[in-house]
């Protein structure tokens, strides 16, 4: 532990190194024995994940707007983003046409397999329905770093005290050292190109159906796991919005081959699959919903958990979810009322391509702390609902702006005041190209 301070504040704060130590040992001289066992707690609990993140953190804060459910949705509608204009960022508004996929196929045809790892950066060859030795890949185990390059900020003295070294958030390793941290049994990649996902799976639109009328927000969350066709989708999530409450959760049996099933960011293991019943099928009256150790459902194909998910919603209905473009192509889905919460909290930089993680806009904006299982992966059920609460937050702030202008509710409507249209939302609502960088016009 004490290896591990000194290293981060050597590489964090090399030109005060000495001050910022002797003030460490001042405060660890002064520290109590209760106060000393909380902080190895906390360091074994983020490096090595042996303390459960409930027994360290306290109670998140409740989360409240001052509005009726229907209040809260009659605001929400008018968060909804246009995606025209971000088609070159991954959001998808039609499908790729029979012309553009069959070119999609030749390529893959033509490429004999040859990929790009999506871990280390090699070349490697895969083999969908496997190659006559039983192989699925080549080039054996894949050495990489799961966590991304963290290149400190610059400062004035840099040019006295040398720049800082970038180095990988999973262990600290100074770029360049080694080829990896951690071993995968496989290479594995990840296909972006949209008419080559709808070569695999084509796209569908949301279908209008007339007999079931207006459906309520939903909040979205899907996982993905690496196969011998890329990155596919394997769990997904949704939830009713805003009261969180599950509508779905299911695992979904991929199209290719399982190479990894990225565990320690999709929270799926092995296990789950084995011990998945299929969709339908009636449980213990002792599982609840809630009930994390009774068996997950599963469906037979990403096609499968998009009918189900379409169940709850409509083309006009609100579809929420952080970077809700990647969920959105998982399951080859084109939705046209989306709220995206990278789009309602753009990056500093500029906005789109950059992107505020899930965890960062939480903590920020919630005070909560998400995806601390560690080696456990991710939960998309928190997720979504973290998700959906990052909306909220932006509807209260939403339903401030517009009471001081002379905004009124009538029963559960939405009212203007004298004199102006319900179009003057326009002047707060996200438009077209939002979340995007704009070019300098000076």
């Amino acid at each position: 532990m004490a290896l591990d301070e000194e290293e981060k504040v050597a590489k964090g704060s090399a030109n005060i190194y000495s001050n910022v130590i002797k003030l460490r040992i001042v405060k660890l001289s002064k520290m109590n024995q209760e106060d000393w066992a909380k902080e190895v707690k906390a360091h074994l609990n983020e490096r090595y994940y042996k303390i459960a993140p409930s027994q360290l953190n306290p109670k998140p804060k409740v989360l409240t707007t001052g509005l009726s459910v229907e209040e809260e949705i009659a605001i929400v509608t008018k968060l909804a983003t246009s995606l025209e204009g971000l088609e070159q960022y991954g959001y998808m508004t039609k499908a790729p046409t029979s012309d553009e996929i069959e070119n999609a196929r030749k390529g893959v045809t033509e490429s004999k397999g040859w990929e790009k790892c999506d871990r280390c950066g090699g070349r490697f060859q895969v083999f969908p329905g496997r190659r006559e030795d039983g192989s699925l890949t080549t080039g054996g185990q894949c050495t990489y770093h799961p966590g991304k390059p963290f290149y400190p900020p610059r400062k004035q003295t840099d040019h006295i005290t040398g720049p800082r070294e970038a180095y990988f958030s999973c262990c600290n390793e100074t770029l360049g050292t080694s080829s990896g941290c951690t071993k995968g049994k496989t290479h594995v990649y990840k296909v972006t190109e949209t008419k080559r996902l709808a070569s695999i799976l084509q796209f569908e639109k949301t279908p209008a159906q007339v007999e079931k009328g207006p459906q309520p927000p939903v909040c979205f969350d899907c996982e993905m796991g690496y196969t011998t066709l890329g990155l596919e989708l394997i769990r997904i999530t949704a939830v009713s919005w805003p009261e969180g409450k599950r509508l779905l959760d299911v695992l979904v049996r991929p199209q290719g081959e399982v190479l990894d099933l990225n565990s320690r960011f999709s929270g799926v293991f092995p296990d789950h699959y084995t011990r998945a019943i299929p969709y339908g099928t009636p449980q213990s009256a002792s599982c609840t919903v809630e009930d994390e150790s009774a068996p997950m459902y599963v469906v037979e194909s990403p096609a499968a958990a998009r009918a189900l998910l379409f169940q709850f919603i409509q083309p006009e209905t609100p579809l929420i979810g952080h970077a809700i473009d990647n969920d959105l192509n998982a399951c080859r889905i084109i939705h046209s009322t989306v709220i995206d919460t990278v789009l309602l909290y753009p990056h500093p930089r500029g906005g789109l391509p950059n992107r505020m993680s899930l965890k960062t806009l939480c903590k920020k904006h919630l005070d909560r702390d998400i995806q601390t299982g560690g080696d456990r992966g991710h939960d998309s059920k928190e997720d979504a609902v973290a998700t959906g609460d990052l909306v909220r937050v932006k509807v209260a702030e939403t339903w401030t702006l517009l009471k001081s202008k002379g905004w009124t509710f009538q029963g559960d409507q939405l009212v203007p005041p004298p004199g102006t249209s319900e179009d003057a939302t326009g002047e707060w609502r996200l438009g077209p190209g939002a979340g995007q960088k704009r070019a300098s016009t000076g």
